[in-house]
Formats: C-alpha cells, structure tokens, sequence
C-alpha cells in the first residue's frame, strides 16, 4: 500500500503536541503548552500562518530567519518539481555537479571578489564547524576568539563559542582554545589576545542573534584591522544576518568590512530543504584542501544534493527579483520609527534598536512605583517573565509570533519575512501598544498570566 501522506496529515492534524509528548521533546511541547504557545498550524503562505480554523498569525519569528522571502513560495517550489522532474544524477560524491557549481557562482556574485571559494553544508552549525576547522589549517594556529553573548551553534565546536552560558550548561568540556569571550568594544583586550600570535580566527556574528546587539561606532573595522595585523583570520557569522535580513545582502556590509571566511545558512534554503555554505578567500580555503590527498578531507554527504542548490538558486533570484534587500531596509527603518513613538509613550520600554528587519524592544523597570511593584514581582520568580508574558500576549489575543530574545534578557525579538509592507508593521505596533497599554494595569489579567508561568514551571519541576 502506498503512503497517502495527504490523507495521513488530513485525518491527524491535531495530534501534533500528543505525538511530541510521547515521542519526541516532551519538555519542548509542555514549555509551548504552558506559555500559550501550543497552536496547530495548518497552512502557511508569506507572512502569514493558520490554523485550523483558518485563522491567520502574523509570523514576525519567520522561523528564526529562515523565512526572508515567506512561506511556501511559488518559485522555489517550482525550482524543487523541476529537480524532481528532470532525475538528475543526485549525491553521486566522487563527481562534481552542475547545481552546486551554479549556486557557488551565483552567491560569490552577491560578495566582493575576494570571497571567491564556496564550500556547501547543511545547517549553519554545520558551516561554523567548517569555518574552525579551514581557520585553523589556514593559519596553523590553534585558538579561536568568539564575543560575549555571541551564538554560533549547539553542536561541541561551535558550542565551545558560545558566549550564553545557559546552552553550555551540562555539555563541558569544551575545545581547547575557545574559552576566551571578548566584549563588543574592548579593542585592548582583543589587541591582547591577538599579539600571543596563536589565534587562528576572530568569530563574530555582525548583529548578535541573542539580544540583538551591534557595536556603536568604528569597533568591527578596528577589529579587522588588529586581525590583519596579528595574521588572523576574520570571520563573519552571517547565518541570521545573510541574504537582506539586515538590509544589505549581507551584515557585514552594514561597516563595509572584508571578512576572510562568512558563514550562510537559514533563508537560502528558501525554507525547504537545509542548505549552508562557507564562502573563503581562495587561499584560505586551499589551507584545507591543500594536496590531493586531501581533496576531500572535510566533506559532507548531503552538503550539495540538487534539491538544496535548487532551493538556494531560486531563493537568490527570488530576493532580487521582488528587492527584498532594499524593502527590507525601508520597512526596517519605517518599523524602527514607529516602535520609538511607543517607547516616548510607554514607561516600561527602554530601547529600540534593530538592522534592517532585525528588531528588539528591550523593556526595562518603570519609575511608577504601583508597575515598579509588578515588575520586581516578576523579576524576583523569573527574569524572563515580563518579556514572556509579552509575546505570549502578542501571540494569544492579537495572533503575531515573536520571541524572548534570549536567557536572563528583557529583550523581546521580531525577524519579520523581509516581504512584509506597511499594513504587517501597523498591525505589530498597534498589538505591542495595546499589550504595554494592559501592562499598565496593575494588578491585572496580564500580570496574573506572568505569575500562572511561574507556576505552571514549578508544577512541572516536581
């Protein structure tokens, strides 16, 4: 009997969070059950999921960024039925393909000349994997120095990066050489730790994913410049960033930088099949490859199958085709305008701040002392509460999908699909003020769903 994969979701959907219970993250599914995040997500298109009942969800999360061009579209699944139907030679290995030569050459046209090397991968952990290990045959060197606060993946090298600590928790020790965490600005300390002349590469993400944090002024180009200086190499995280997310092609470009290695992932696969890539300076990349014997001496199986480089081709012309870049950095900058008229209005935000279509609105203690009084209750149970209680508002009576923007942070992050216009960004600002309008009331129904997360998190710590 054939598998009705049609039939099986009609008559199942629904199950989801059952079916994950007893088979899967069951901690996953309890913690979306208790924080309202538990809806059944039927259909999607653009920037707009729904439910069963057809209702629709403005996706201001677009799967961490995976969806900068939305859901489902046309062109890319063309680009997939197009693959499928020509039974093209797919993973033979020991070959070299068309389609992963054609998505090499269209994404160096996207960079400056120097990054004129690709390397294709699966997920973006899997890229910054790659990256340690072409810095380190590249120059001989065995450190690696990462930010504070920074995030570049969950599998152990990458991990060894990580500047929140609450990922490493349980997982130590980690690789040798990548304990160091510069802070973003502290020039001297990098300087420092550069001139012991053992550093293979300095990682960075050009606007960090937790909390959405960028340097002000001139720190990346010093940076660079100290990285020139001391022979290490210069690598861009640009996994969230890339592909328009911050309003040009890529988040470097924000500080007209030249990185020696950027990583890609999330949005070139268009939001269908997994598809990463490493983009090197030539000579970097041959550090690794650098006899025949080692031709395939950091290699992947799935890294370049047809169906990715289809998506990944479809997904570039798709971004240029509909200005998605340059829409990205209008609507950013229309976005940003309007949620600092929400913050003259509304006690508890302290900041806005964002890259293109990559926003925060930190919230801070108010001077009221009837909300202050609300907001040290919640920061004595949980530091996440106030934030939590936030999105899970905007999620549960106004139907849009953001996030907490990290651990211990009062920061809540939106990564809008950069199709968006001006009716998504009237309707997230018109939701975010009436939900700070509610928080206004203490005590009220808002407040009381903080202290119910709290609860419900104790209840399942027993």
């Amino acid at each position: 009997m054939p598998l009705d994969l049609k039939e099986i979701i009609t008559t199942r959907l629904g199950e989801n969070y059952q079916l994950h219970e007893k088979h899967v993250n069951r901690t996953l599914a309890r913690v979306q059950q208790t924080i309202g995040f538990d809806k059944v997500y039927a259909t999607a298109k653009g920037a707009y999921l729904y439910d069963m009942d057809g209702q629709p969800y403005l996706d201001f999360l677009s799967g961490y960024s995976v969806f900068n061009i939305g859901r489902n579209h046309p062109a890319v699944a063309k680009a997939i039925r197009d693959v499928l139907d020509l039974d093209l030679p797919n993973m033979v290995q020991m070959d070299c393909s068309l389609l992963s030569g054609l998505l090499a050459e269209a994404l160096v046209k996207k960079l400056p000349p120097h990054l004129d090397a690709v390397f294709f991968a699966n997920s973006g952990t899997e890229a910054n994997e790659g990256a340690l290990k072409f810095a380190r045959a590249a120059t001989g060197r065995p450190r690696l120095l990462s930010l504070e606060s920074a995030f570049h993946g969950l599998s152990l090298g990458a991990l060894s990066l990580m500047g929140c600590e609450s990922f490493q928790e349980g997982f130590g020790p980690f690789l040798p050489g990548c304990d160091q965490r510069i802070e973003m600005g502290d020039l001297a300390t990098l300087e420092k730790e550069l001139a012991k002349g053992d550093v293979a590469g300095f990682v960075f993400e050009p606007v960090q994913g937790k909390g959405v944090k960028f340097p002000d002024g001139d720190f990346f180009k010093k940076a660079q410049e100290l990285c020139r200086k001391h022979g290490t190499l210069f690598i861009a995280d640009e996994v969230q960033t890339g592909l328009g997310r911050t309003g040009k092609w890529f988040g470097f470009q924000q500080w007209d930088l030249e990185p020696d290695i950027i990583t890609i992932a999330k949005s070139l696969s268009g939001g269908y099949v997994p598809v990463a890539a490493i983009v090197a300076r030539r000579a970097v990349y041959q550090g690794t490859f650098s006899r025949l014997d080692r031709c395939v001496v950091h290699s992947t199986t799935f890294g370049r199958n047809n169906l990715a480089m289809a998506c990944g081709l479809a997904t570039l012309q798709v971004i240029e085709d509909e200005g998605l870049v340059e829409n990205a950095a209008r609507m950013g900058g229309l976005l940003l305008e309007k949620l600092n008229t929400l913050k003259a209005k509304h006690p508890f935000i302290k900041e806005v701040r964002g890259k293109g279509l990559m926003v925060a609105i930190e919230f801070q203690e108010p001077k009221e002392l009837r909300l202050r009084m609300g907001w040290q209750l919640l920061q004595k149970v949980d530091k996440n509460l106030f934030t939590q209680m936030v999105v899970t508002s905007l999620l549960t009576r106004h139907r849009i999908l953001s996030q907490v923007a990290g651990h211990n942070l009062f920061v809540l992050k939106i990564l809008p699909p950069l199709i968006i216009g001006e009716k998504e960004i009237d309707q997230f600002v018109n939701a975010l003020d009436a939900v700070m309008n509610e928080c206004r009331k203490f005590p009220g129904p808002l407040w009381d769903l903080g202290m119910r997360f709290f609860k419900s998190s104790l209840s399942f710590a027993r």
